[in-house]
């Protein structure tokens, strides 16, 4: 067993699983989205692309697309949540964090399925 594409896949399949306890639930409830739950989607998938630099396959290439657009979203959603007024999240504002970490969420799916792909298709 190779421990890097044990780490490569654990680090890809939790992203995308961070991302889904964050967008997952009433898009228009702020107490169903936390903080938190978005700061580690964010980092994880940060992890992700730093992880992907380096493959030099087509695969890899796609990989590291799908990473990026990720990144690229849930860093759309972060600024739309520093930028919202103080105090509790309108529902429009929530709307939008969500809608962009569901995009994010829809690249991480790309992701892992590339992954299964790729494994399946793999030969001893």
């Amino acid at each position: 067993m190779n421990l890097e594409k044990v780490i490569f896949g654990f680090v890809i399949v939790l992203a995308a699983t961070l991302n889904f306890g964050f967008v997952y639930g009433d898009p228009t409830d702020p107490g169903q989205h936390h903080l938190w739950e978005f700061f580690a989607a964010f980092v994880v998938n940060v992890i992700a692309t730093a992880l992907k630099f380096g493959d030099r396959t087509q695969i890899g290439a796609v990989h590291l697309a799908t990473s990026l657009v990720a990144v690229l979203q849930l860093g759309a959603a972060a600024l739309v949540w520093f930028f919202a007024p103080a105090g509790p999240l309108s529902e429009d504002t929530i709307v939008s964090i969500v809608s962009l970490s569901a995009g994010a969420l829809l690249a991480n799916v790309v992701s892992v399925v590339i992954l299964i792909v790729e494994t399946t298709m793999m030969r001893r």
